[in-house]
């Protein structure tokens, strides 16, 4: 005979609430429907076209059933399944902004607290901005919202249901026909939540702190970019373009520094704009190998001439037009912080790609103009100081002795730069090993083969400590370079697919080979003992994006919505991706590992 399997209200509920991810999916019991049973979804849109180049807005209306609810976005548990929408990345079209709208507590008879909770009608409203350029008349916006419906006495398994917005395009400044005003007319976005764990921290800072904590907090960010090793040359250009400065005039002094400073800030707040609204990665045709190679060449012709060698002038007819005898006039100033803005472009790319995402999803140039510029402030402010003062030199004994052996030093690092950039151009691979090894050979140099000052004692031993600390600090970096680290593998489909199979969680990492904190990466944090263990149960794949706008990276990069490189990916072993473990940028050890945590104790 057969017979139905017969599930308490209770047992269906903890079965429902605790199952894996795959039962989930599912139907567990012939007796339970699915949540998306008792949700009728539809969409409705601001406009009856949408204008390219400009930003529209969709609703996302479920419509429960009576008797049930939904767990609300931001649910009173964690076990509990959130009401999440995801859309998926179109080519042209930029999801600026989703928001859910916030819950009430309802007392339910299964559970001892109030849950927060959907139910009735509830909209959800995306804002999607479209490209000038998107190609088409019409096209789909496709996306999954995530749900679970529960009534007094029991959850039903979560349910995905598959959502599919109709759209049709209309060129720019076209007149179009605002349509459901009852909708959106009651959208205020005060009333409305984002995401429960929004992967940008800089556009939860400016939702919850407000504009002015924010863009401090973005000044901060960039003085801690001068923490970046490509930075560092700028010390020794921005002291040899001050350090000789005859002016003694404190207000002449100051205004010279601060030009400087707007011309490394300018350099950075256009190619920042730039980036941002057309979806690249910051500086990222900076990081071709020809500009590299160029950069490189730059940077030894500056070490020569600190040498001694020969002495940079620009041209007379040059000069008297940028207003002076020198590259310190005015003008020249800020000409040279364009240019020296440039040097630093290959490392601080992904520190900030929040700052990006966040500009690309506003589409405002004028707020992405400002951000940039206040961040390029925060990196240009430690050379207002150093423009400022380098005129304290001057003061250093002209014997030459002192004089000659710091010009010198700035040759050693600028040479260093020279053949970082170069490997980087040719040998990315190898760049890591340029700057221990300069050390060694600078402090050879510099500490027992420079002549300068060989027959004064302070200024002998003085360069004697400073050569044993370069090459110690050379050869402890070196050894630290040869431990070995995380095993990883080559990214490929088939992988993921053994991986899901297999119940696996998978760490991907993107890289490229000219992106320097994908070094860092390698050399510090994935060498640490604790994250190799912590990692020993994945799946560990590289990703390999060195070439950043080809069409197979840029099929990766859509797929796994990444914006920048380093980012490290982390999958359950569903396939689904744990997204409050997402890492962009460089993070040292202890929090790559705070960052596995929710992931390793769900599995």
């Amino acid at each position: 005979m057969n017979r139905s399997l017969a599930v308490s209200p209770a047992l269906a509920t903890i079965l429902t609430l605790f199952s894996p991810a795959w039962l989930s999916s599912q139907e567990f019991s012939p007796t339970l429907r699915s949540s998306a049973s008792n949700v009728r979804v539809e969409h409705k849109l601001s406009v009856n076209q949408a204008v390219k180049g400009t930003t529209f807005q969709a609703a996302v209306v479920m419509n429960i059933a009576e008797g049930w609810h939904i767990n609300s976005h931001r649910p009173t548990s964690e076990y509990l399944i959130p009401t999440t929408l995801e859309l998926l990345p179109k080519e042209g079209l930029i999801i600026s902004d989703i928001r859910y709208p916030k819950g009430h507590l309802e007392k339910l008879g299964f559970s001892d607290q109030p849950l927060d909770v959907y139910q009735d009608v509830v909209t959800i409203f995306v804002s999607v901005r479209v490209s000038e350029k998107f190609p088409g008349a019409a096209d789909t916006l496709r996306g999954k919202l995530r749900l679970q419906a529960c009534d007094d006495k029991m959850c039903l398994a979560p349910s995905v249901i598959d959502v599919a917005i109709p759209l049709s395009f209309a060129p720019p400044a076209a007149v179009v026909e605002s349509v459901n005003k009852d909708v959106f007319e009651a959208y205020t976005a005060d009333d409305f939540q984002t995401d429960v764990q929004p992967q940008n921290e800089l556009a939860a800072l400016f939702e919850t702190e407000g504009s002015f904590v924010a863009f401090i907090a973005i000044f901060v960010i960039g003085l801690a970019l001068n923490l970046t090793p490509c930075v560092y040359p700028m010390l020794s250009v921005t002291v040899s373009l001050f350090g000789t400065q005859t002016e003694t005039n404190p207000v002449k002094i100051v205004s010279r520094a601060v030009v400087y400073v707007l011309g490394i800030a300018t350099m950075y707040s256009v190619l920042g704009v730039a980036a941002a609204l057309g979806g690249g990665l910051f500086g990222s045709w900076l990081q071709s190998p020809w500009v590299l190679g160029g950069i490189a060449v730059l940077m030894l012709g500056l070490a020569l001439s600190s040498f001694g060698l020969y002495q940079i002038q620009m041209p007379y007819w040059l000069t008297s037009r940028l207003g002076g005898t020198s590259a310190t006039g005015i003008l020249g100033l800020y000409f040279s912080g364009l240019v020296v803005g440039v040097f630093a472009a290959p490392c601080i790319g992904p520190p900030v790609i929040a700052l990006l995402t966040f500009v690309g999803f506003k589409g405002d140039p004028l707020f992405g103009f400002w951000s940039f510029f206040i961040l390029s402030l925060g990196l240009g402010f430690p050379y207002l100081i150093l423009g400022t003062f380098s005129g304290l030199l001057k003061k250093i004994p002209r014997s030459g002795d002192w004089l000659t052996w710091v010009e010198k030093i700035f040759g050693v690092v600028l040479t260093t730069g020279a053949f970082f950039y170069f490997s980087l151009a040719v040998a990315p691979k190898l760049a890591v090993y340029v700057i221990p090894a300069m050390s060694i050979l600078g402090g050879i140099y510099l500490g027992f083969l420079e002549s300068s000052g060989k027959n004064k004692k302070v200024m002998h031993e003085v360069k004697l400590a400073f050569g044993i600390v370069a090459i110690m600090f050379g050869l402890y970096t070196l050894n630290t370079l040869r431990e070995k680290g995380v095993e990883w593998e080559k990214y490929s489909v088939d992988k993921l697919e053994i991986a899901r199979e297999n119940q696996q969680p998978v760490m991907m990492d993107f890289y490229a080979d000219w992106c320097i904190p994908c070094l860092e990466l390698d050399r510090k944090t994935f060498t640490d003992r604790e994250v190799i263990q912590s990692t020993m149960d994945f799946i560990r794949l590289k990703v390999d994006l060195t070439y950043f706008d080809s069409p197979e990276a840029e099929a990766l990069r859509k797929k796994y919505n990444i914006a920048g490189v380093p980012t490290i990916v982390f999958l359950r072993p569903d396939g689904a991706e744990e997204t409050s473990a997402r890492v962009v940028g460089y993070v040292p050890p202890e929090e790559f590992v705070e960052r596995l945590k929710p992931l390793i104790s769900s599995n």
